[in-house]
């Protein structure tokens, strides 16, 4: 495509299969900002061309006219903008000197590469399985303890302890159940817990 400045209009000129179109970038996706710095730079070429007498040649951007340069700057600026809107290469025909320079849409950076997934720990089953018995035989022996300690007071007050303790550890047991390391400790305490109920009826009515 092609970025020309028409009259006080941009417009960008394409070949769609059947000749050249010329199309108003009103109607592209371009964005209000960009749409209307285009076609406050035909206004500006307009003028431009306007000032110079009838059969001058346009006045080149080399030749020290401030204006002119800034003009011709411009729109290759723009050229460079809608390039990277659009993702296709813009032709640029400078509209003072006639220069004609292709401007590509800016290359994507090359997206870094994924850095490679950390092989998972082993599980410490050795470690935690010792971590997780040692928790159980103290609780265990700790449960055990208060409910003979309790029964030879009164049977319920065994009962009650169980409960007690079962509702002051379980929940710590539930937070800790996804915590390395702490995650045996949750292990053996309630392996611990259950033990101790299941052992309560031997204490209770044995």
């Amino acid at each position: 495509m092609e970025l020309r400045a028409k009259g006080e209009r941009a417009v960008l000129v394409g070949d769609d299969g059947t000749g050249a179109r010329e199309v108003d970038v009103d109607s592209l996706a371009l964005g209000g900002e960009l749409t209307a710095a285009l076609h406050e730079w035909a206004k500006v070429v307009h003028a431009v061309r306007r000032s110079v007498p009838a059969g001058a040649p346009d006045p080149e951007p080399e030749s020290g006219d401030s204006a002119t340069a800034v003009v011709s700057r411009r729109g290759h600026q723009l050229a460079e903008r809608v390039a990277a809107v659009m993702g296709a290469p813009v032709r640029y025909e400078d509209p003072l000197s006639g220069e004609v320079s292709i401007v590509e849409p800016p290359v994507a950076a090359e997206a870094e590469p994924a850095t490679a997934a950390e092989p998972a720990e082993p599980t410490p089953w050795g470690t935690g399985l010792l971590v997780a018995g040692f928790s159980l035989a103290l609780v265990l022996f700790a449960v055990l303890t208060l409910a003979i300690t309790l029964y030879e007071t009164n049977p319920l007050l065994a009962l009650l302890s169980n409960a007690v303790i079962s509702g002051g550890l379980l929940p710590s047991v539930w937070l800790a159940r996804n915590v390395p390391t702490w995650r045996w400790v949750a292990v053996g305490v309630a392996a611990g817990i259950a033990l101790g109920w299941l052992a309560l009826p031997f204490i209770v009515f044995g």
